[in-house]
Parts: C-alpha cells; sequence; structure tokens
C-alpha cells in the first residue's frame, strides 16, 4: 500500500505537498492539471514495484518539473535571503528542492492497492486557487491533500501543498531551512536536501 495514504499526515512533512508515458502536464485548468498529475502518479504507483525507487524517481522527475512551481516554491522556501544569493547559488537551490519533491513523491506513492486520487473540488484564495483533493484507501480511509494553484506563462501550476486544508508544506520548509541555513548556510542546506533524498531512497531499499 502507498505510504502517502497513512493517517499519520507524513506526506505533507516530507514533500512538499509531490509523481510514465505522458511525462508533461500541459492542462492550463487547475483541476485539470491536478487530475493530470494525480493520473501520472497512480500509473507510477501500479509500476511501483517494477520500477523501483530509481524507476519511480526518474519517471516523476519531469512530471514535477511541469506540474509545480519549483523555482517560487524554492524562493518562498529560502525566504529574505533568497535576494542576496549569487544566481549560480538560486539554481543550485532550485535543483536540490526540485529533486527532493519528486524523491518524497517516488517514495510516498510506491505501491497501488486499490487506492483512489480524487479532485474534489476548487475555492479561490488570494490570486491564486486552491483544488482540493482526497486520497482514499481501499478500507475507506481518506486523507485530504490540497494544491494552490497559480497561473503563470506555464498554465496552472502548484505553487503549495495543504494537509486537511491548512498545513503548508512551503511554512514547513522555510522553518526548516532557516534553521539549517543559521547553522550551515547554502552548501549546507543543498547537502541537507541531497541528504533526504538519499535517506528515501535507503528507506524504500529497505521496506
Amino acid at each position: 500500500m502507498a505510504r502517502s495514504t497513512r493517517p499519520d499526515g507524513r506526506v505533507a512533512l516530507l514533500l512538499v505537498a509531490a509523481p510514465l508515458a505522458n511525462p508533461a502536464v500541459a492542462a492550463s485548468d487547475p483541476q485539470d492539471m491536478v487530475r493530470s498529475f494525480y493520473g501520472v502518479l497512480l500509473n507510477n504507483m501500479k509500476d511501483g514495484r517494477v520500477l523501483g525507487e530509481s524507476g519511480r524517481l526518474a519517471r516523476l522527475a519531469p512530471v514535477v518539473a511541469k506540474s509545480f512551481d519549483i523555482p517560487a516554491m524554492t524562493r518562498l522556501a529560502i525566504g529574505p535571503s533568497w535576494a542576496s544569493l549569487a544566481p549560480a547559488q538560486q539554481q543550485q537551490l532550485i535543483a536540490a528542492f526540485g529533486h527532493y519533491v519528486a524523491a518524497t513523491y517516488a517514495d510516498q506513492f510506491d505501491t497501488y492497492s486499490g487506492e483512489q486520487l480524487q479532485v474534489t473540488g476548487e475555492r479561490p484564495l488570494g490570486a491564486g486557487v486552491v483544488v482540493e483533493t482526497r486520497i482514499v484507501k481501499s478500507k475507506g480511509d481518506a486523507t485530504r491533500l490540497d494544491y494552490l494553484m497559480r497561473q503563470d506563462q506555464n498554465g496552472a501550476r502548484i505553487s503549495d501543498v495543504y494537509l486537511d486544508g491548512s498545513i503548508s508544506q512551503l511554512a514547513v520548509h522555510r522553518s526548516e531551512f532557516h534553521s539549517i541555513l543559521q547553522r550551515e548556510g547554502i552548501d549546507g542546506l543543498v547537502t541537507a536536501l541531497n541528504r533526504k533524498v538519499d535517506l528515501l531512497r535507503n528507506v524504500a531499499k529497505a521496506s
């Protein structure tokens, strides 16, 4: 069973709210974009055991890059210090964070046991739209996972993920990243993100 559907909500704390025959999600309507992303994610779950962690990650990485506004999410997670970073440092962080988001989805949504990934509606939030979804396990237990969508030149893309409609993944990341930046700087944060990806891979191999 996919670990993301456990009721303890680890998906929101590890993600960020994250996953193949169609690697590009081209839909511009917010709900359609999330449905397309979920379709890719569901196929990856069904093929999960055959693909393994590295195979799931290889399939999800380009989809996450299309579906999530990783540059904007990274900038918001870093906070005010982002403006003082050199362009090369910014690109390094964007790449590491994007890899982490994709790896988290590959780990949390690893196998299929009858789960349903349902888009249930949307609501406005500021300049964006929140697409409301439920991850329903085969026994009927459900986890609410909402996606904040904003439009850019590439259409509607995910800019934050909320567990139970209230727990912002970006807020969780920002708090964690701030502590790492204070102690270890940019290089330390990149190393920490890469270490998390390695840890996810090791957990997947051991499970």
